[in-house]
């Protein structure tokens, strides 16, 4: 999705994307990872999610990565814990709590930034993205992660119309293609369809080494 489209969309409050309670599929499947007790999990376009809330309730701090203010803001608006806010290269940032938000492009976001990261979790990031920029999305993830880093992605096929988007349907074998040369990927369940036809997929994956430069 362009820039301007997406930051339009928190503008208008068209964001049927998120949703009011944390992911059913990441409650079920987090604990079976295997990701390190305590280790910072990375939140690619992350939106204001409550899923970063529910993984720093079960010990992790998290850092968010988000090109919307708006998002950052709304997010840290429900919580009255106190906020700090600071500047990181070309991010400007907000922690809460455990929870870190950094406001920028992620693919501006660079190895030397992540060296305390250990997990992620992608519920809304590469079905955010077009299909031209979903490689460069997958390398970029992999450059980041050292080997071992452990993963939940949730990827999402549309059945009724696969080339609309976003959010946009990215195929079972189209996760194996963009991730399986860097991590090792195992499929945990495909949800049934819901009542427009959109199908999730929800996958474990761990980062193989060495790490990319």
């Amino acid at each position: 999705m362009a820039t301007d489209e997406w930051l339009e969309r928190w503008e208008e409050g068209r964001i049927g994307f998120h949703r009011p309670t944390p992911h059913d599929a990441l409650k079920r499947h987090w604990s079976s990872l295997g990701a390190q007790p305590g280790g910072k999990v990375l939140v690619p376009l992350c939106g204001k999610s409550l899923d970063m809330r529910w993984l720093a309730e079960q010990g992790h701090p998290v850092l968010g990565l988000e090109l919307s203010s708006l998002a950052i803001e709304q997010f840290m608006a429900e919580s009255e814990a106190p906020i700090s806010r600071y500047t990181q290269d070309a991010f400007s940032c907000c922690r809460q709590g455990s929870i870190e938000l950094w406001c920028g492009d992620f693919f501006h976001f660079h190895t030397a930034q992540a060296e305390e990261l250990s997990a992620f979790y992608d519920r809304a990031a590469l079905i955010a993205l077009p299909e031209a920029t979903r490689q460069r999305y997958a390398f970029h993830l992999a450059q980041l992660l050292l080997p071992g880093a452990r993963g939940l992605l949730i990827s999402l096929m549309d059945m009724h119309s696969p080339e609309s988007g976003p959010p946009y349907s990215v195929a079972d074998d189209e996760v194996e293609r963009l991730f399986a040369a860097n991590f090792e990927l195992t499929h945990l369940e495909t949800r049934p369809p819901d009542d427009v036809g959109k199908q999730e997929s929800v996958w474990s994956l761990i980062r193989r080494g060495p790490r990319l430069a």
